[in-house]
C-alpha cells in the first residue's frame, strides 16, 4: 500500500507574530513543531505499510526550515519526504493550499491512501483534506476513528458522526482525515533517526511543478484576513440596592429592555 502524509508546521506557542501587511502568520521555524494531528496521520500511514509492506511518504509546503519537520517524520517510519518551497505558496489560504499539495502529490505520482490529520491547530478550518481530494478527484471521509480493513480496491473505515459512528467502505485511492482517537503516535528510533539525517529531502518550487502562480499563494486566494486582533478581556458588575421586592422589580426590568440608571438602579 502506498500512502502519502500530508503534514503541516505549525507554531509551538500561542504567542505568534503576524505580518502586518497580509495578516498571515510569520513562520520563521524558530519555534514550530509537526501539526499534532499530523502525528497520528503519520503513524497510521506508518502501521499500514508495515502491515502491506508498501512505502509512506511526507509531504510539506512551507519555508525551507520545514525541511527539519520532516526529517523528523522520517525518523517516526516515513520512507522519503518532499518539501514544497517557493515565495509564490506564500500567503496561501487552504483553496491555494490544496492545489499546490495536488501538484506535488501528482509528481509523487502513484498512491492508494493519502492521509491527512484532522485539522491543522492554528487555523482549524479542517478544510485542506476535503478541498485536496475535491483538487484530485478522489473519495474522502473526515473524522477518523478506525481503519477496519483494506485490500486492492477498498478501505472500509469507521468516523465519527455528532453522537454516533458511521462505518464506511471508500474506493481507492482515497484520503483519509484522521481523529487523534485512532492510535498512539511512536516516537523516533534509533535507526529512524540514524537513516532521517542522511535521506534526501526533494525540495520542489513553483517551476518545479510547473504550477499555475494565479492560483497559488495570495494571488490564488480568494479568501483572506482582513483584520486580526486580540479581544479585549474584562468584566463588568451592576449593584442592585433596595428591598427584596425593589431588587427583583430591577432585574425584571433589566432583563425586559436592559435600562439602568448610573446608580444601579431601575427607573
Amino acid at each position: 500500500m502506498r500512502c502519502v502524509v500530508c503534514m503541516k508546521q505549525v507554531p509551538s506557542t500561542n504567542k505568534v507574530r503576524l505580518d502586518p501587511e497580509t495578516n498571515t502568520i510569520i513562520r520563521d521555524g524558530k519555534q514550530s513543531v509537526i501539526n499534532p494531528f499530523d502525528m497520528y496521520a503519520l503513524e497510521e500511514a506508518v502501521r499500514i505499510k508495515e502491515a502491506t509492506q508498501g512505502s509512506v511518504t511526507a509531504i510539506s509546503m512551507g519555508i525551507p526550515a520545514v525541511e527539519n519537520l520532516l526529517r523528523d517524520a522520517m525518523s517516526r517510519g516515513a520512507d522519503s519526504a518532499v518539501l514544497l518551497s517557493d515565495r509564490a505558496f506564500a500567503g496561501a489560504d487552504t483553496l491555494a493550499t490544496s492545489y499546490t499539495l495536488s501538484l506535488g502529490i501528482k509528481h509523487i505520482g502513484g498512491f492508494d491512501l493519502i492521509f491527512c490529520g484532522k485539522m491543522a491547530v492554528d487555523g482549524d478550518t479542517a478544510q485542506i483534506g476535503p478541498e485536496l481530494a475535491e483538487t484530485l478527484g478522489i473519495p474522502h471521509v473526515t473524522e477518523v476513528t478506525e481503519i477496519i480493513g483494506y485490500d486492492k480496491k477498498t478501505v472500509t473505515v469507521q468516523r465519527s458522526a455528532e453522537n454516533a459512528t458511521e462505518t464506511l467502505r471508500v474506493r481507492l485511492p482515497a484520503l483519509l482525515c484522521v481523529a487523534k482517537d485512532i492510535n498512539l503516535p511512536r516516537m523516533s528510533s534509533i535507526a529512524g533517526i540514524k537513516y532521517s539525517l542522511s535521506a534526501p529531502v526533494e525540495i520542489l518550487g513553483a517551476k518545479a511543478l510547473k504550477a499555475d502562480e494565479t492560483r497559488t499563494g495570495l494571488n490564488g486566494s480568494p479568501t483572506q484576513v482582513v483584520r486580526t486582533f486580540t479581544p479585549e478581556r474584562g468584566s463588568k458588575s451592576i449593584r442592585i440596592t433596595g428591598t427584596a421586592a425593589e431588587q427583583a422589580h430591577c432585574i425584571a426590568e433589566m432583563l425586559r429592555i436592559a435600562k439602568k440608571t448610573p446608580g444601579g438602579r431601575c427607573e
